[in-house]
């Protein structure tokens, strides 16, 4: 680079102080004055022109990085207020709050339909002055947020007064003038997805003045009502659980009164809530209710898959535990999914093949189901024992499935970011990954799991439910299930096959997984990342569905028979080091190793063809034991630079 006059010089300098300190962007520009001003030549005018309109790119950068960071810690901060939710209209006021503050609107409002009178009322405001807008009500299909509510759908007015696309009326209409609003966007808070989803309410960002809301702003307060819609839910299905307690706890006094085997049920009650009190989880409700009904016992999902191991009396390791008990193949699951169905129909445990099936229920939804083998006999308070076991357990797997949908919709968004830009902001992203508890500094596996277009959208639950409680993470991507696993010893191979294993299991259908790493770091991890989706076309095209393997096992035909015929990401991915350091420094080294393998690993024939001393010959080859590691000339990794050799040579020609 050329050396600077002293006035361009301070002028690039004037410009890294701007950019440090944050400064608005007509600051830049006036750099760029002063040094048409001073008399600097054409040339340094457009260098500190070209400087400044990347300082101001950069800054913007960084500007959107803090949004990002921003947004992202409060959806973060949200997720721990639903974990630990105590009070609903604490958590919906703190979700209210977040919303006016990062969208940076005058106003923010929550609104929740009164099932009695039939409209929609207002339950939690932010920055709202008048008592009048504060009181509305609104019938289904009337103003913005009837519209939001009836369609399901966000909607965003620049100028609600003016805008034809809602049903204005009077009483909506002075509310919103009393308040002074203009610009008003509203998301729903839904309730499932797709076209089972159910509006339960909605919120909203407003300003006193015209804006318009961009896109980033709509999903923002989009995943802000999603929490939202987790919290009410949530709040629900605890006061029915707790419904559901005192209902056992009465049971249990009636139980006293009249025999020793009331007195035993209410002492097993009592164990189940002090279980869940202290923080127990699905497969500890399942050893507690074995060793008071004296079977067996296992949790299903919704699909009759197992949760849970089958736990004889006595708990884990009294008796043993088989992974995935009975009910492991798909003529056995279905047969359970029937029978749970017929056990919520009739509100009672139903013995179907010699075991008793509970239906385990949240509202009207199936959950999954409680089964308890060996206990044909199953009458009287054990039977009701069984049956309130289900509310327990119903209570366990809503907690266990709004956090882990929380935690890994957080999680997801790193995943996100990580893959498709790890370069971008590596000391970001490992930081963003620190506080929600995934230190991608730490070795990890990358495994990419794939499955038939039938049960692709119950991959995703599978692989949530696969990862749960393990630290990992699980996402979509490029219409793949990305998962992130911490490297406990086992290599990719292993890992991937296990996920094949059992996520075939739990869809019902064969999953093919293909696995990479150990990996460490944002861009080795979506290196790994890389390198698993290409062994994963391998997999298809060799006709390996439903296993799982990584490409070292499949050598370099993983690669080359791959769906894109990936010839150049092989060459790249086996001799990157190589090239990229010829690049920098001028230097030779792949023509070096070409030379070497093609002299029969002699040293003194591969110098007499490079032209060069011995010693240089072997400091070359020092050099690239250091870029490729101390294996480069094992055998297998041998086969492979070789073929990556001469691929590259065809591909350069």
């Amino acid at each position: 680079m050329p050396d600077k006059t002293p006035s361009t010089a301070s002028h690039l300098r004037r410009l890294f102080e701007l950019l440090a300190a944050d400064a608005p962007p007509e600051d830049f520009d006036a750099v760029v004055t002063a040094a048409r001003r001073g008399g600097a030549g054409p040339q340094d005018v457009t260098e500190v022109e070209q400087a400044a309109a990347a300082a101001l790119r950069v800054r913007g950068t960084l500007r959107q990085h803090r949004r990002r960071e921003a947004e992202l810690t409060a959806l973060f901060d949200t997720a721990g207020d639903l974990a630990a939710l105590r009070d609903l209209d604490a958590v919906l006021r703190s979700i209210v709050r977040r919303a006016r503050m990062l969208l940076g609107t005058d106003t923010a409002y929550l609104t929740l339909p009164d099932e009695t009178a039939g409209d929609t009322y207002m339950r939690v405001t932010d920055g709202s002055v008048s008592e009048l807008f504060q009181n509305l009500r609104l019938q289904l299909g009337e103003g913005l947020g009837g519209l939001v509510a009836q369609t399901a759908r966000p909607y965003a007015s620049p100028d609600y007064r003016t805008d034809e696309r809602f049903r204005h009326t009077g009483s909506i209409d002075a509310g919103v003038l009393d308040e002074g609003l203009v610009a008003i966007l509203g998301v729903p808070l839904l309730l499932g997805s797709g076209s089972g989803g159910k509006v339960i309410g909605a919120l909203f960002a407003a300003d006193r003045a015209p804006r318009t809301f961009s896109p980033d702003e709509v999903a923002l307060l989009c995943s802000l009502a999603d929490h939202a819609a987790i919290a009410i839910d949530t709040a629900k299905a605890m006061a029915d659980a707790r419904a559901a307690l005192a209902e056992l706890a009465e049971a249990n006094a009636v139980i006293r009164e009249h025999s020793a085997a009331m007195q035993r049920a209410e002492e097993s009650h009592d164990r189940l809530t002090d279980l869940v009190l202290r923080g127990g989880d699905v497969p500890d409700v399942a050893a507690a209710v074995a060793g008071l009904l004296e079977g067996e016992v296992t949790v299903h999902d919704s699909a009759g898959w197992p949760l849970t191991a089958t736990v004889r009396d006595g708990g884990p390791g009294g008796g043993g535990a088989e992974a995935g008990g009975q009910g492991s193949d798909a003529r056995t699951a279905a047969a359970l999914v029937a029978a749970a169905e017929e056990s919520r129909a009739t509100a009672h445990a139903v013995l179907r093949d010699g075991r008793w099936v509970c239906a385990v229920l949240a509202g009207q939804e199936l959950l999954g189901s409680l089964v308890l083998h060996g206990r044909p006999d199953l009458e009287g308070p054990d039977r009701r024992l069984f049956e309130r076991s289900g509310v327990v357990t119903a209570l366990l797997l809503l907690l266990r499935r709004s956090v882990a949908e929380t935690e890994n919709r957080v999680r997801g968004d790193l995943m996100t970011d990580l893959l498709n830009a790890p370069d971008r902001d590596p000391v970001g992203l490992v930081d963003r990954g620190r506080r929600l508890g995934v230190e991608l500094n730490r070795p990890h596996l990358l495994v990419v799991a794939e499955a038939g277009a039938a049960v692709r959208e119950r991959l995703a639950g599978a692989a949530l439910q696969y990862v749960f409680g393990s630290g990992s993470v699980s996402t979509e991507h490029a219409g793949a299930v990305v998962m992130l696993l911490p490297h406990d010893g086992d290599g990719p191979g292993e890992a991937a096959r296990a996920a094949a294993g059992q996520l075939t299991q739990l869809t019902g259908a064969p999953v093919t997984v293909a696995g990479a790493g150990p990996a460490a770091g944002p861009r080795a991890i979506a290196d790994a990342y890389a390198e698993a989706a290409r062994c994963l076309r391998a997999l298809r095209v060799l006709a390996r569905d439903g296993t799982g393997a990584c490409a070292a096992e499949l050598g370099f035909l993983g690669v080359l028979l791959g769906k894109d015929h990936d010839v150049e990401g092989f060459v790249h991915a086996t001799l990157g080091p190589l090239l990229e350091y010829d690049a920098q420094r001028g230097t030779q080294l792949v023509r070096t190793l070409h030379a070497y393998f093609g002299c029969g690993a002699s040293l003194t024939r591969a110098k007499e063809e490079l032209h060069v001393h011995v010693n240089t010959v072997v400091q070359r080859l020092d050099r690239i034991q250091a870029l490729l590691g101390p294996g480069w000339n094992s055998p297998e990794q041998a086969l492979e630079l070789q073929l990556a050799l001469r691929l590259h040579l065809l591909w350069s020609d």
